[in-house]
C-alpha cells in the first residue's frame, strides 16, 4: 500500500489521491487500509513520504560513498529524467508532493523535512570528506537539492528533460570545479 500511495502521490499530489484511489491501485483490501494506518489518509501519506525519503536518501548515500558527490548528483538527476520520460512527464518527487500536500499535517511535513534534512547531511559530509569547508559543503548541498527538486518541477510543467539537463550539467562543473575535477 505504501508503494502504491508513493506512485500515486508523485504522480497526482497528496492532496488529489484519496484513500480509495490507493485501494484501487495498490490492490489492498480497503479493510487493511483502517487496519495499518488508522489515523487514515493522514498517516499514510506521513508514512509514504519518510519511507520514498528514506529509499531515496539510501541510494544518494550508496552513491556518494562509492562513486562521490559529482556522480552522485549525476545519478541523482539520471534517477528523475528517466522517471519522467517513463512517465510521459507526470511522475515528480514524492517527498515534494508530501511537503506541498502537507496541509495542516504537522506529520507530513515533518517527514519531508526529515528526508530533505537527511539527504543534504548526506551530501554535506560527502562534500566535506573532499576537502569542501563545512558551510561551504552544506551550502552547496543545499543548492544542489534544491535545483534538482526544482528542475523536477519545471521539467514536469514544460514537458521536457531540458531543466533537469542544464541543473545537471551546471551542478557536475561547479562540484567538480570546486572538487578540483
Amino acid at each position: 500500500m505504501i508503494g502504491g500511495a508513493i506512485d500515486l502521490f508523485r504522480r497526482r499530489g497528496v492532496a488529489a489521491t484519496s484513500l480509495a484511489d490507493i485501494v484501487a491501485h495498490s490492490g489492498a483490501p480497503r479493510g487493511s487500509v483502517y487496519h495499518y494506518f488508522p489515523d487514515g489518509k493522514t498517516q499514510l501519506a506521513s508514512e509514504a513520504t519518510e519511507h520514498a525519503g528514506r529509499v531515496m536518501g539510501a541510494a544518494i548515500s550508496g552513491l556518494v560513498n562509492t562513486k562521490g558527490p559529482v556522480a552522485a548528483l549525476d545519478s541523482f538527476v539520471a534517477f528523475y529524467r528517466d522517471q519522467l520520460v517513463s512517465s510521459e512527464f507526470t511522475s515528480g518527487c514524492p517527498v515534494v508532493a508530501g511537503a506541498l500536500g502537507a496541509g495542516e499535517s504537522d506529520g507530513v511535513r515533518a517527514a519531508a523535512d526529515a528526508a530533505f534534512t537527511s539527504w543534504e547531511e548526506t551530501l554535506t559530509a560527502a562534500l566535506w570528506q573532499q576537502g569542501l569547508p563545512t558551510q561551504r559543503a552544506g551550502s552547496l548541498a543545499t543548492l544542489a537539492i534544491s535545483a534538482i527538486e526544482g528542475a523536477l518541477v519545471l521539467a514536469r510543467a514544460q514537458r521536457s528533460t531540458r531543466p533537469l539537463d542544464r541543473v545537471g550539467e551546471e551542478l557536475a562543473a561547479l562540484v567538480g570545479g570546486l572538487l578540483g575535477r
